[in-house]
């Protein structure tokens, strides 16, 4: 084990040249001993801005714990987090995904600042997770992430309510289904405590994604986050981490081709968000792994969709907690040969030995009815859809169960903003075999690639979840249902054809042959596209025009550091 490349290290060529830098250490509690000691930073998302990092205070103090009794000296240091349910629907939501970046960027600053020899990451939110995880795969040291585990569900008149419940109940109002006062009930039942949203929504999505990876612990994705095992799955993550210093096991050990297809394969079985496609790709490029999004196509061929979860189906991550999590599918997958079982893990085992007695789920459809066996499939395919055609030439992702149909043909109705499309669906102007075009909601045109939660809410609580299609350069909410399909890139305000769509026009979208189309004549696309004048991003300064100035395509990730040109070659342009 070395702390040779800690700036602060009492063992670095000369200890008296490291006295000021011990000096600040010791005012905050660093004994003689200590330096001595591998130093493990622990990034803590902690924050009162959200139920999902509410209670990530406590679950780095166990994790420090941990790390101490591991021989380690535990250094917690924090980083932001933006609540996504709150700034939903309003222009804050441009934020969102740009934090995922700011994360990133912050950890890896801090560790590489500090020398840290190591680093356990606390996420429990969306953007932070995949943040906390980029940081990881740029640092490559040893590393460990936590989930901060998932929520309980709240109880509205007998029946399970959650985050998704809040906003389709919005619509149900607009539609005269419930009254104010039960709208405002609704509210108050849906979110009980701390913990990530419970459906299959991002947050769970990407846990189980990054476990399948194997940067977590065995069972860190399916706890809850007010659970003593969550708590005993952070004092594990300490001792893990230094045996990963002892053994020289680093992230990028771990994360190879093989882990990423791991990962897309438990993705799609449990039903997962479309923001794993862009997550994923943004932390394969992390990691300096080629991934693509044909990749998601390729897989999903072969995957069936086999858990019947929020927000399609019936049950949250809480339900599958009861009948074993996420493990025993992940063993079945393995035994069928589906998952790679050679890959490294943080364990400190591979995949196939960290599953060696793990037990099958309770009997389907006697004992559970949650996930479905391999002859019985929800889909038998990938319900994450990669299109193409003359609307999305470089790709756009649906997710489409196959519940709402594999096939839409219809009119297109046109808005500018997610505000726009929001007010013409909750005052009754979409109807019936309508294409909801949402459009200058990309990554550069946002910018920040807003989700369209509100929205796709706003059809399902109107009733039209089978009657209209959403398609938008932005993306979607974990939590959103229906037909929709998003990411379509290239984006409006780039010059991409979601562009020059009119009202009226017709659009078919086919689930099947993987295709979205603008079915207007060749001639007359190219006539629009020849006199678009894309509008490109409006801000001028400050992180949202850094972040437009730097972000790659949404079929690229949305990574900021891809093409990044040298200040020299700037200079010469």
């Amino acid at each position: 084990m070395t702390t040779q490349n800690r700036p602060h290290s009492s063992t670095v060529v000369d200890g008296d040249d490291r006295a000021p830098a011990r000096a600040m250490l010791r005012a905050v509690g660093f004994g003689d001993t200590d330096f001595e000691k591998p130093q493990i930073g622990i990034a803590s998302t902690w924050s009162d801005l959200t139920p999902c990092n509410m209670h990530i205070n406590e679950l780095a103090e166990h994790a420090a714990k941990g790390t101490e009794a591991a021989g380690g000296k535990p250094v917690t240091f924090g980083t932001i987090t933006v609540a996504d349910g709150i700034s939903m629907g309003t222009k804050g939501m441009r934020y969102s995904l740009v934090s995922r970046e700011v994360i990133a960027d912050s950890i890896e600053t801090v560790c590489a600042a500090e020398g840290f020899d190591g680093l356990i990451a606390i996420g429990g939110c969306d953007k932070n997770m995949p943040g906390c995880v980029m940081a990881i795969a740029r640092l490559n040291r040893p590393s460990v992430f936590i989930y901060g585990g998932t929520i309980l569900p709240g109880i509205h008149k007998g029946k399970d309510v959650d985050i998704v419940s809040i906003f389709e109940a919005v619509g149900q109002h607009a539609r005269g289904e419930i009254d104010a006062a039960e709208l405002n009930e609704v509210e108050k039942a849906c979110i009980p405590g701390a913990g990530s949203c419970g459906g299959m929504y991002t947050a769970n999505s990407m846990a189980s994604c990054i476990e399948a990876l194997g940067l977590s612990l065995p069972g860190s994705s399916a706890q809850l986050a007010i659970s003593k095992d969550k708590r005993a799955d952070c004092e594990r993550a300490g001792n893990a981490v230094m045996k990963m210093l002892q053994s020289g096991l680093r992230p990028r050990d771990i994360l190879t081709r093989q882990a990423f297809e791991n990962a897309i394969t438990v993705g799609i079985a449990l039903g997962g968000s479309t923001n794993i496609v862009l997550h994923l790709l943004g932390i394969a490029h992390s990691a300096g792994v080629e991934l693509s999004i044909d990749d998601f196509r390729t897989i999903g061929d072969r995957t069936p969709v086999l858990c019947d979860v929020k927000p399609f189906g019936r049950y949250n991550m809480s339900h599958m907690i009861r009948i074993g999590g996420i493990r025993p599918l992940m063993k079945d997958l393995l035994d069928r040969g589906m998952l790679h079982g050679d890959c490294a893990t943080v364990s400190g085992k591979t995949l196939a030995e960290s599953l060696e007695g793990v037990a099958p789920y309770p009997e389907f459809p006697s004992a559970q009815d949650l996930v479905r066996p391999f002859d019985d499939p929800i889909k038998t395919e990938s319900h994450l859809r990669i299109l193409r055609g003359n609307l999305a030439p470089t790709g756009a992702v649906g997710k489409i169960t196959g519940k709402e149909g594999l096939y839409f043909k219809g009119t297109a109705k046109v808005y500018e903003s997610e505000e726009d499309a929001l007010k013409g669906i909750l005052r009754g102007d979409v109807v019936a075999g309508d294409v909801v075009v949402i459009r200058n909601e990309g990554p550069v045109g946002g910018p920040g690639m807003r989700e369209m939660l509100s929205p796709t809410s706003a059809v399902a609580g109107r009733g039209l979840i089978k009657e209209v299609a959403l398609i938008t350069d932005g993306r979607f909410s974990g939590g959103s249902h229906g037909f929709d399909v998003g990411h379509v890139t290239p984006e409006a305000a780039l010059g991409g054809p979601i562009g020059v769509v009119r009202d009226g026009d017709e659009i078919e979208i086919d689930a099947v042959k993987n295709t979205i189309s603008l079915n207007i004549p060749q001639a007359e696309l190219e006539g629009r596209l020849a006199d678009y004048k894309a509008a490109g991003c409006t801000e001028t300064r400050g992180v949202l025009a850094k972040y437009a100035a730097t972000v790659a395509s949404a079929s690229e990730g949305a990574v900021t550091d891809k093409y990044l040109p040298t200040r020299a070659a700037a200079e010469t342009k």
